[in-house]
């Protein structure tokens, strides 16, 4: 009897514990209090998210399998599910109902398809090559250009105009059937092979949420749903393929940018209307290259610690046939969803992605 309730007061202290530190970190994580902190201190902060989240961790861990889909499935908006923590349906809603200005670039994407990577383009494009994401500067990607449907990042009405031609850059995972649209605006959208969506989609979410994930075949089933977090990866290519007839809607391919990043720089400029001259094209595809970025990933992290993400590294491989790394089951099941749901559609799968439509 005694050990029991030695253990239900335990119990209790960690529940409390946990309580206390939820407040404090979200008080020093919401919207942009993290990431317009000089690197230095959000270094710090991470680091003390982290060892104060220690003690927690064995007891998440145990509840972990009856709680686990409870957190991952969250309320819908529209027909549409939102991550948890940063997202809901309010924070939905208040995005869809925005009334785009002449001055925003849209930066659209599902997860893990290259989003960071186009808002660092657009970032140096505007700024003629000579942004500064460092302490001196806008200090982060997130502190500058607001994700619009989130509580992760500068609010909307804080967010800066920046680059001589004053310009909003504004990240979103929505479907074209969400995104708010103006003609006066811009929007470029970027695709990712399916399958390397989902394998880059299943490193981000163990790190976020350490053992409150599913497994491996609960992430597939996930992907290959209607569940899927701003809808199923065809649904996406679908909607976004049948904007880009639209003069301010710009379609590119993450695997041709990989291929080319001076030629998807070159199209960015012309799109966003820019003069760049051939020095400013060539900065701009420098501090934009895979390696230039993960060298100084304290500038674009994509979410503020958590207590499961510890100090890991944001970049993780971000290479073009990041879908080798899915087991051919995965893949099959993946390039079958894929293939039936966009039966009659306008998105050529077998121009892009041939291996998809094969089978």
């Amino acid at each position: 009897m005694f050990l029991l309730e030695v253990a239900v007061a335990l119990l209790l202290a960690l529940f409390a514990y946990l309580a206390a530190f939820t407040r404090w970190a979200t008080r020093q994580t919401h919207r942009d209090e993290y990431f317009r902190r000089p690197v230095a201190e959000r270094r710090v902060l991470k680091a003390r998210i982290d060892r104060w989240s220690r003690p927690i961790r064995p007891v998440l861990e145990l509840i972990a399998p009856i709680r686990r889909d409870k957190v991952f499935l969250m309320e819908k908006y529209e027909g549409f599910t939102a991550p948890g923590g940063i997202c809901s349906r309010e924070t939905f809603a208040a995005a869809h109902h925005y009334k785009p200005r002449p001055e925003d670039v849209f930066v659209a994407t599902q997860m893990k398809c290259g989003t960071t990577w186009m808002q660092q383009i657009v970032y140096e494009a505007v700024c003629r090559g000579r942004g500064n994401l460092g302490d001196d500067g806008h200090r982060h990607m997130y502190a500058t250009s607001p994700w619009i449907e989130s509580t992760g990042s500068v609010s909307m009405e804080d967010a800066p105009l920046v680059g001589e031609k004053p310009t909003r850059i504004i990240k979103t995972h929505f479907p074209a059937a969400l995104c708010p649209y103006d003609e006066r605006a811009r929007y470029i959208y970027v695709l990712r092979h399916p399958v390397s969506c989902f394998a880059s989609s299943v490193d981000f979410m163990k790190s976020a949420m350490g053992p409150m994930v599913p497994d491996r075949q609960g992430l597939l089933d996930w992907f290959c749903s209607e569940n899927m977090w701003w809808g199923p990866w065809p649904d996406h290519a679908e909607g976004w393929w049948r904007w880009r007839e639209r003069e301010n809607v710009l379609f590119l391919h993450y695997e041709e940018m990989k291929e080319d990043l001076a030629g998807a720089v070159g199209q960015v400029n012309d799109f966003l209307g820019l003069d760049l001259d051939a020095s400013e094209r060539a900065l701009v595809t420098e501090k934009s290259d895979y390696l230039w970025m993960k060298e100084r990933q304290d500038w674009f992290e994509m979410h503020a610690p958590t207590l499961f993400s510890g100090s890991g590294a944001f970049f993780n491989k971000g290479t073009r046939n990041r879908h080798e790394d899915a087991s051919p089951g995965e893949s099959e099941r993946i390039h079958r969803f894929c293939r039936e749901r966009l039966a009659g559609g306008e998105y050529p799968l077998a121009r892009f992605y041939p291996d998809v439509a094969e089978g």
